[in-house]
């Protein structure tokens, strides 16, 4: 959830524990996410009940993680991740709703990932775990609800999409060979641990490819890499077996 001048980071490390906020109108909810997330380690720095209050108290604690329901009292999850665009802070949605619009909404206005409520505990703690590294999540079918929206996108001529390099596209000449082959993997909607199982690579080493990506091209997390590769017809690139 970040934007033109946010400054990024790689996530917590490892001698800390990840730092969340829970943004959720329903006190009984709130309370049970809160217990389940400290239970497991994390460490939850507020709590907000609408939205007004989750982007005042995101701007004082500045979490790696936020979770919020979508459609919080006040302003909607979706408005709250546009105000907090210049915070770098990744939010996962946690919601009830497994519409398209709802889903498209909240990821085109910054959000890393979308989860229903009806996960598991164990699933929203990996969930907000892999969020905090980055990572995109999402409820099973949607990942692809997503990407195809990504898709249509990229190809139609109304919508604003990156710019294509002048010359070749192919390899994007600010990255190395590896750099593209892993960004090609990550269009296909491959999460980080599926990537570093394709490439023979461990999951650090895909992170920080993913990383230095980011960074060459001035992008501010994964859903804009996306875009950005599927704008550039990175998913169809067959893999070039270069080595890291």
């Amino acid at each position: 959830m970040t934007g033109q001048q946010t400054t990024r980071r790689d996530g917590p490390s490892a001698d800390r524990p990840v730092t969340v906020l829970v943004a959720d109108d329903h006190p009984l909810w709130l309370s049970a996410l809160e217990r389940d997330l400290v239970a497991h380690g994390l460490q939850v720095v507020a709590t907000a009940s609408d939205g007004p209050a989750t982007v005042r108290r995101a701007r004082a604690t500045r979490p790696d993680v936020l979770v919020l329901d979508l459609n919080l009292p006040g302003m909607r999850g979706d408005e709250v991740c546009r105000a907090l665009g210049d915070v770098p802070t990744r939010a996962l949605i946690l919601s009830a709703s497994g519409e398209q619009h709802d889903v498209l909404a909240a990821i085109k206005a910054g959000a890393t990932g979308y989860l229903v409520k009806s996960a598991s505990a164990a699933e929203i703690v990996d969930a907000v775990r892999a969020t905090a590294r980055g990572e995109a999540v999402f409820t099973p079918g949607l990942a692809g609800l997503v990407l195809g929206e990504f898709r249509r996108m990229a190809s139609d001529p109304g919508e604003p999409s990156e710019p294509a390099p002048e010359a070749a596209s192919r390899p994007i000449p600010e990255l190395t060979e590896r750099e593209t082959e892993v960004l090609r993997l990550v269009a296909t909607g491959m999460s980080y641990k599926e990537i570093a199982h394709e490439l023979h690579l461990s999951h650090r080493t895909v992170q920080n490819h993913v990383q230095n990506t980011l960074g060459k091209l001035h992008l501010h997390n994964r859903v804009e890499l996306v875009r950005f590769a599927l704008s550039h017809g990175l998913e169809d690139d067959p893999v070039s077996g270069s080595a890291g």
